[in-house]
């Protein structure tokens, strides 16, 4: 693993959230109650973008598009594909329910840093 700068600190406020590029991964960083998580910003159930998802009172996140739920903290899977209503189901078994990919984060000198694998 090793320590890649990603953005200033203060450039990420509380609620707020950025997509960046990092060694040819789309990483979402989101600034949830002054806590920084890193995740890979794409949903592992049908690859599309995590960036519009609501994050919960309980620290997960919620994909936009099939409402696929994922601890920010561990990336464990809390709930596999449960939109839309009726087809939820069957668009789940499309892939196989995976955890979200979650990188350590730590501010230093200003800067927030990802720590990513080599």
């Amino acid at each position: 693993m090793t320590w890649t700068k990603t953005l200033a600190a203060d450039a990420l406020a509380p609620g707020t959230r950025e997509v960046v590029k990092l060694q040819q991964r789309s990483l979402l960083l989101l600034n949830e109650a002054n806590n920084i998580y890193a995740i890979d910003n794409i949903c592992p159930h049908m690859k599309l973008p995590l960036k519009k998802g609501k994050v919960t009172a309980d620290g997960s996140i919620v994909c936009p598009w099939h409402r696929s739920e994922f601890d920010l903290k561990t990336g464990n899977v809390e709930n596999w594909c449960t939109f839309p209503p009726v087809v939820g189901n069957i668009l789940g078994k499309i892939s196989a329910e995976k955890s979200l990919e979650v990188f350590p984060t730590k501010v230093e000198d200003g800067q927030i840093l990802v720590d990513l694998p080599v």
